[in-house]
């Protein structure tokens, strides 16, 4: 286990960053810059969107998409994953966290031009899509494309069960420690609670995740923004030590500027990729459910996924610890869990630990319910419908075994399994680049409003 450990950090260091960042850029580059080019645009094409009519056919509506997909991205890594960056890697991994996080989006839009391109509709009428859908239909070598679904939607499946124990540990021990409820109560209520809004299916879980999501996020965003603002002395100075620390990092033990700088860019990189997923093939799933007329449009939101996790909620967070001064009280990654309750409670008293703890209930609560939908979709594509709802059953239960904290030797495997579903995914957003591109140059000449 120690060896698969190693290795398992050893691959989520540089090997998979560097994966990323060089298709995030080839992507970039490839795609004419999309993300920057049309920022403005995009914004318009969402945000500016977001509560009017979509055109076109699907299940959902393009904000229900949305807030599912973020429903998955945003969790306890939105609160605990930034300040552990700024721990390891110094103030300069924030910036490092924004740069994956832009070019990141080159990424995470191409996989959901894919996800629509390919999606089809089930015997429920639902349409369904994701990476398993455009590696079976979309690779011209067809064994190669069954091959890659088939392992893609099998690690999927098994992962989410590691991964629903890992969230359930992680908020009823935090409900623990604040409210001193036993594990095994709060396990049970969280596990039937999830259970009601995924037996409804994808409309069900689009209906809770459209009112939950805006909700959390944005209580968590104001009382950040508050803490910003009663710092607001200490802006400029936070602000130039972020970039300095990102270029000119305070060296490390045992090591000189060159090894500082590789791991502030390191741990920023690996956190950035950590919350928004860009790359996983998550994404794709809850957006090939949406209503669009077009691939490309739809693919925008995955856009706006990541400027709403990592450009505003991770950012809000480093800027909290930064701001509060509490990344100096302590050096040890053991103590990073807690940084961001602690900025919260110096400003709001014991409420601020309060509204942390109701925060990741919230988020793991939503991730919750999206991630079991997504493993019952991968059980859909393998077993068809009777096996997503046995696997539901499954995640279910598996809630209750995290809670009282079964199976904890599993949980060293679960960022393996996220390795073993990444590098398959982004070999095969390279392998269909050409389509996404084609549907990109489609789009602007025929479907593009000014």
């Amino acid at each position: 286990m120690n060896r698969i450990m190693r290795f398992t950090d050893w691959l989520w260091g540089y090997p998979i960053i560097i994966l990323l960042l060089i298709t995030s850029i080839f992507l970039t580059i490839y795609l004419n810059f999309v993300q920057f080019r049309h920022f403005i645009y995009i914004l318009i094409q969402t945000f500016g969107r977001f509560n009017k009519e979509a055109k076109g056919e699907g299940t959902i509506t393009p904000k229900q998409a949305l807030t599912s997909a973020l429903s998955s991205t945003v969790g306890a890594a939105n609160i605990v994953g930034v300040p552990t960056a700024i721990m390891m890697g110094g103030p300069g991994a924030l910036f490092w966290m924004l740069v994956i996080a832009f070019l990141g989006m080159a990424l995470k839009f191409s996989e959901n031009v894919l996800g629509i391109a390919y999606r089809e509709k089930n015997k429920k009428g639902e349409f369904v899509g994701g990476p398993t859908y455009y590696m079976y239909k979309g690779f011209k070598n067809k064994k190669l494309g069954k091959t890659f679904a088939y392992v893609f939607a099998f690690i999927f499946m098994v992962e989410i069960i590691a991964s629903v124990m890992v969230q359930g540990n992680s908020v009823t021990a935090n409900i623990k420690d604040s409210f001193h409820i036993n594990p095994l109560i709060s396990g049970i209520v969280i596990a039937m609670l999830t259970a009601l809004v995924v037996i409804g299916g994808v409309k069900s879980i689009a209906n809770v995740t459209e009112k939950l999501v805006p909700i959390m996020v944005g209580l968590y965003l104001i009382l950040g923004f508050i803490i910003i603002v009663i710092n607001f002395q200490a802006i400029p100075g936070t602000i130039g030590l972020i970039f300095k620390e990102a270029f000119y990092p305070t060296s490390v033990a045992g090591g000189g500027i060159g090894a500082a700088l590789a791991s502030t860019m390191r741990w920023g990189f690996a956190r950035g990729v950590y919350s928004n997923e860009a790359g996983l093939g998550s994404s794709p799933i809850a957006h090939a459910a949406a209503k669009t007329d077009h691939p490309v449009r739809q693919a925008f939101w995955g856009i706006a996924e990541i400027i709403v996790d990592t450009v505003l909620i991770c950012t809000t967070t480093g800027l909290v610890v930064l701001l509060s001064g509490v990344w100096k009280e302590g050096g040890a990654k053991a103590h990073s869990s807690a940084l961001t309750a602690r900025a919260y409670h110096e400003v709001f008293g014991s409420w601020g630990s309060t509204l942390i703890t109701l925060s990741m209930f919230f988020f793991v609560f939503s991730t919750l319910i999206v991630v079991i939908f997504y493993g019952s979709r991968m059980a859909e594509f393998l077993f068809g419908i009777p096996g997503g709802w046995a696997l539901k059953g499954i995640y279910t239960i598996a809630i209750i075994l995290g809670a009282i904290g079964v199976g904890k030797q599993l949980w060293d495997l679960l960022d393996l399994a996220l390795a073993c579903l990444l590098i398959p995914n982004v070999i095969a957003v390279l392998i269909l680049s050409p389509k996404v591109k084609q549907l990109y140059q489609d789009f602007f000449r025929n479907y593009y409003e000014k």
